[in-house]
């Protein structure tokens, strides 16, 4: 892959000048740090799916492959069972010890190098079975690990090696020793969760010994060919863990070793604040003051920073400050895998930001889908690269396709089929698009999602799709037009529960707090049955304006469905907000200022008084009303998105998409 540092008219002149790390010669500062999204299919190697994905990037412009992560080999005692984890396995078979590795990690490497990148492969023991100490090791789970004794811990290094000289043969260009995110050697290296006093334990510098006798015998395996780094966070946000200052100390001295090539550093854990995937509440690249400090340390050796940089703007301008020499952009990849062309030939405009949703790395460590894909809220063609290599092609037949409805399903839907070549008309009874996206990004810190409606909008324009706004749309509408296709991408209505007192003027639906067609203020009840970002966000919209916000939920607590990268700033802003949440609660009616509530575990019945407005959450159904005055009357008719049933951002798109595919 070749580029030039004056593209895009001297725009990104640092970010695609190459830069060579140990052995290995990166064309640009693009890349895709390593996220286990899981995109392979079959058994867990690297195949058509996994190389469609990954590789997708590369022929993008990315130049640093990161793949994803290769769980090593636990010393496990005797008839003890493997356990598994959100994320995380301690198990005596790991996949790098399969006979096939090597050659379905070459097909990979290949592909990654024909397309100009480079392959860099995280090792990492990544369990909360056993640790330097029995301590918590992450604070969302209570699982206490073993001590790891000095034949244990020999064991464990050997893993490191021997997966390392696996990679190495399957052509890989770099290693990389996952020490952050509640690893193994984050634990030996926080003094948190390392409370030893053998040669294991102890200041900042002997807490390195574990990293660096890792270091020391993958480099006797791999040799000087083939680059080695570590991950590392650049500080711990709990009681006892290193700061800035200690992370330089420990970076110092591993770097002294001889034995590092380049540093990956960003910031955060896997639960709570901040998350080391930081959601869209956090600004763009917060903390990219640790990797400057590092970089000052250990130069000339190269730092590679990630942290929510999900535009090539921030990223120039974090190569041109000093704070860094390579840049991760992995979920900017994941939402758009030609973003870096994009940016390199100054198609900007063209580019589909991520919004900072947090859905792909959701989906990787919680998804409950039996088919485990990439998910991407704004990127439906994540996790379906074969099934657009595949059915994407011009129409056969130029049809006049309708779309009703201008939300994500509605929107995705018409942007495909105008690229199939069909003459697209798409109705919205709003005076703007979005639907429920443009609805979220009123609430706090979600403003990022305007990025996908503009993307969008832009794209109606570039493919003339023909865009009415502002009217109601009923079945004569639409027949007026004389279809061949009509797609109803209608969404969805907010539910108002059957409840004596809910048609009295003070109570109000949450969407329509969050648009400003109604107003609540005072002291507000929120009254909520929904379990993912809608009630926080409704309740953190109207502490930020000022009003005194109790939530009472109805089961075990709010956000049951937000990824665990995510509550943490969630959790933390209705806390400074003020929000008060009570649990188990079901509105059993209103009288005036007064609630009627019924306890979910037991029945009993209690009075709240004192609430001057009343938002109702309880998630939305869908309206098929059009959908069924059009049955039988026209050549070919869809149901999408939540006009089908109400979920995410992600399955909208996903369904849009499909059907223009499939039209």
């Amino acid at each position: 892959m070749t580029s030039s540092p004056r593209t895009a008219a001297g725009r990104f002149e640092r970010l695609f000048s190459p830069i060579q790390v140990g052995p290995m010669l990166v064309q640009n500062r693009i890349c895709e740090t390593t996220n286990s999204i899981g995109a392979g299919r079959a058994d867990g190697l690297p195949d058509d799916a996994f190389i469609d994905h990954h590789v997708g990037k590369a022929r993008g412009g990315t130049a640093w492959l990161g793949g994803e992560t290769w769980l090593l080999n636990s010393p496990m005692p005797q008839e003890a069972a493997d356990e598994f984890f959100p994320g995380a396995a301690s198990t005596r078979f790991p996949l790098y010890l399969h006979p096939d590795l090597p050659n379905r990690v070459r097909r990979f490497t290949e592909a990654a190098h024909e397309a100009g990148a480079v392959t860099v492969f995280q090792l990492t023991h990544l369990n909360f079975t056993m640790a330097a100490s029995s301590i918590h090791v992450a604070g969302a789970y209570d699982w206490i690990p073993h001590r790891l004794d000095d034949e244990e811990i020999d064991f464990i290094i050997n893993t490191y090696a021997e997966a390392a000289a696996r990679f190495k043969e399957g052509g890989a260009d770099g290693i990389e020793i996952h020490c952050a995110h509640e690893t193994l050697p984050q634990t030996f290296l926080s003094p948190a969760t390392n409370q030893r006093t053998d040669r294991w334990g102890g200041d900042a510098q002997r807490r390195t010994r574990f990293v660096i006798e890792v270091l020391e015998r993958v480099r006797k395996r791999i040799g000087d060919g083939v680059a080695l780094g570590i991950r590392m966070n650049g500080m711990e946000s709990r009681p006892g863990g290193y700061n800035v200052l200690e992370m330089r100390e420990m970076v110092s001295h591993i770097a002294e070793s001889g034995l590092l090539d380049f540093l990956d550093l960003d910031v955060g854990h896997s639960w709570g604040v901040p998350s080391y995937v930081q959601p869209s509440y956090n600004d763009p690249a917060q903390f990219r003051d640790a990797a400057r400090g590092a970089r000052v340390d250990i130069a000339p050796i190269p730092v590679l920073f990630s942290g929510r940089v999900n535009d090539p703007v921030v990223a120039e301008d974090l190569l041109a400050g000093g704070f860094c020499d390579l840049v991760g952009m992995t979920r900017a990849g994941i939402a758009d895998p030609e973003f870096a062309n994009k940016a390199r030939d100054g198609r900007m405009i063209e580019m589909r930001r991520c919004i900072g949703c947090n859905r792909c790395i959701g989906e990787a460590v919680h998804g409950r889908s039996p088919a485990r894909k990439p998910a991407c809220s704004v990127n439906p063609v994540a996790g379906n690269e074969a099934l657009w290599a595949t059915q994407f092609q011009p129409a056969a037949e130029k049809r006049r396709v309708v779309v009703v409805g201008g939300g994500a399903a509605g929107l995705e839907a018409a942007r495909v089929s105008a690229m199939r070549g069909h003459h697209v008309v798409l109705l919205e009874q709003r005076p703007s698009l979005g639907g429920q996206v443009r609805i979220a990004s009123k609430a706090p810190g979600r403003d990022s999602f305007e990025d996908f409606l503009y993307f969008q909008e832009n794209q109606m324009a570039a493919l003339g799709v023909e865009v009415r706004l502002g009217a109601p749309v009923t079945a004569d509408d639409v027949l007026a037009l004389s279809p061949d296709v009509v797609i109803c991408a209608t969404g969805s209505r907010p539910i108002r529960p059957n409840a004596p007192g809910i048609g009295s003027p003070h109570v109000v639906q949450g969407w329509d707090v969050l648009e400003g067609r109604a107003v609540a203020s005072g002291r507000v009840a929120v009254i909520s049955q929904e379990d993912h970002f809608e009630t926080p966000n409704v309740a953190d919209f109207l502490a930020s304006r000022g009003c005194h916000v109790e939530v009472f939920h109805s089961w075990l607590g709010i956000g049951a469905e937000i990824d665990r990268y995510s509550i943490g700033m969630v959790m933390r802003r209705l806390e400074q907000g003020g929000v008060k949440v009570h649990t188990g609660q079901i509105l059993a009616g209103i009288d005036g200022n007064s609630l009627s509530l019924l306890s979910a575990f037991t029945g009993e019945r209690r009075t709240v008084d004192g609430f001057d407005s009343i938002v109702l959450v309880y998630g939305s159904a869908p309206d098929t009303t059009l959908h069924d005055e059009l049955r039988g009357r026209v050549q070919a008719l869809y149901l999408i998105g939540s006009a089908w049933v109400p979920r995410g951002i992600h399955e909208a798109t996903e369904h849009g998409m499909k059907v223009a595919l499939a039209v």
